[in-house]
């Protein structure tokens, strides 16, 4: 009888839902099978694989939200190994590990941190300040500035067959081109991939040595698995790809090529970036 009480009280914890509820509705599907999951059954799926990428879109609040969540909901079904950040740089590391390690927390955290106006502060600071309080070591994932000048003057070259595969280079220029309205000198593009390749290099190598269970938050095209991180993390010798869940925006196109799990979020207004910067290339 106390034989079947335990195995009852097991298969319970093994079942147990995750305490809090995803803070955004939006279809969740399973790319290679096309079956559509609940965020429970994702979770569950997630917490077994050693390495997991999460692939964002930037300025999308909902993503943010779906991360923090995350972090909380796998670290309620398994200890979380690490974390690591394309928002955060070698030169940072320090800051953060001070931070982390501190007995109180700084009033001004960004500043502490030497956070990068870049990154919106009000999208990221949930996750920080959330991931600062877990047992897990934040880490840094990107280059620093140094390093992207140096790539960007003399790229150098990159080992491996998958990631220098032209199709591989030709989709990941296009992407550039396009995130820049058009606008860059065709002179400059070759230099814009080497750096755009190493930091995925970058990011793969630190996932790759990461106490495992570990997770990396980055933009959607270093998160996927055709072209970003996976590719270089196999040129890197590992056997098996990270496992990809891409957040995207509903209506966006994602495939089995792309990522293992996308989360459809609601489509938000795009801003006319583009717009934004031809007045600013316009003005004398």
């Amino acid at each position: 009888m106390r034989v079947m009480v335990i195995l009852a009280v097991l298969m319970l914890s093994a079942c147990q839902h995750v305490s809090v509820p995803p803070p955004v509705v939006g279809e969740i599907r399973d790319l290679r099978s096309g079956q559509v999951l609940t965020a429970q059954e994702l979770v569950m799926r997630l917490a077994r694989p050693s390495r997991v990428i999460v692939g964002e879109q930037h300025d999308n609040r909902d993503h943010h939200q779906l991360q923090r969540w995350l972090l909380q909901a796998l670290g309620e079904r398994r200890p979380q190994g690490s974390l690591l950040l394309e928002m955060l740089t070698p030169d940072q590391q320090l800051r953060v590990d001070d931070v982390r390690l501190a007995s109180t927390r700084p009033a001004d955290l960004p500043a502490a941190l030497a956070w990068q106006p870049g990154w919106d502060w009000s999208l990221y600071g949930p996750i920080i300040r959330f991931a600062l309080t877990q047992p897990y070591p934040v880490l840094s994932a990107n280059l620093d500035t140094v390093e992207v000048r140096a790539f960007y003057t003399q790229p150098p070259t990159l080992s491996g067959t998958r990631s220098n595969a032209e199709p591989v280079k030709a989709e990941l220029l296009e992407q550039i081109s396009e995130s820049h309205c058009g606008l860059l000198p065709a002179s400059q593009m070759p230099a814009m991939l080497a750096v755009q390749q190493q930091r995925d290099r970058r990011m793969a190598e630190r996932l790759l040595t990461a106490p495992a269970p570990a997770m990396l938050f980055a933009g959607a095209y270093h998160a996927r698995k055709d072209v970003g991180v996976p590719i270089h993390a196999l040129d890197l010798g590992v056997p098996e790809s990270p496992t990809v869940l891409l957040l995207a925006q509903r209506g966006s196109e994602v495939t089995a090529a792309m990522a293992d799990y996308v989360w459809y979020t609601p489509a938000m207004p795009a801003p006319d970036y583009c717009a934004q910067m031809r007045k600013s290339q316009s003005k004398p």
